[in-house]
């Protein structure tokens, strides 16, 4: 058990960390969301691809790698007591990160053909890349539903069992209401508090779980 809560520690400190990376990146170096002309997006597409491809790496796959392992290592902490309510969390925290994983694979698979391709037929290649995109995209944009309905049921279990500090789940309730708002078509800006906001919910949970695994060794000791 102390070894997971470790894992689970470092891996929601990752989560946190691939946000801090993603948000300047996407905001500052190469923004293809903001290229409304296809051609234009493909260009930036070939002028930037190392470092998206990187930084789908990064916010994607491993991001669903690492998802995987605190949402075992949450359900190891607080099922004793609140069995029913993780039974369906871990879940849906594994099909998030299954569809993270899947979409940042489509979307670095398809960098190289769509490139290739760009040479010679720019109007095709930028085509080909919007299908791409609507795949990847279908696949991981359901993130603040999935996100915020983990997050909503791991609060209202830790809140249950007492294995949480009460202000880390007010904040995951807090964080979890604005993701399944930005559903809403007239909210969708609220994805972007979502994302925050999961910034300071993944750092504070991540800091509590490495350090507990301290105090307990200390003690130990």
């Amino acid at each position: 058990m102390k070894s997971l809560q470790k894992a689970g520690g470092g891996a929601a400190l990752y989560l946190a960390a691939a946000y801090l990376a993603a948000m300047p990146y996407f905001l500052l170096v190469v923004d293809l969301e903001g290229i409304a002309d296809p051609i234009q997006k493909v260009a930036a597409l070939a002028g930037h691809w190392k470092g998206l491809y990187t930084m789908t790496l990064i916010v994607y796959l491993f991001f669903g790698i690492f998802l995987t392992v605190l949402a075992a290592a949450l359900k190891e902490r607080l099922q004793a007591d609140a069995e029913p309510l993780m039974k369906v969390a871990t879940p849906i925290a594994l099909i998030w990160a299954g569809l993270l994983i899947a979409s940042g694979m489509i979307y670095n698979v398809g960098m190289a053909p769509v490139i290739a391709l760009f040479g010679k037929d720019p109007g095709q290649a930028a085509s080909l890349w919007r299908a791409i995109e609507l795949v990847s995209s279908g696949l991981s944009g359901n993130g603040e539903i999935l996100g915020g309905t983990w997050m909503l049921l791991v609060s209202i279990a830790a809140l249950k069992t007492g294995r949480l500090p009460k202000a880390l789940n007010v904040l995951g309730l807090v964080v979890s209401a604005v993701a399944l708002a930005s559903v809403v078509p007239v909210l969708k800006d609220l994805a972007k508090v979502f994302g925050i906001g999961q910034i300071a919910w993944f750092s504070w949970l991540g800091f509590l779980l490495l350090n507990a695994q301290r105090r307990r060794a200390s003690g130990d000791a």
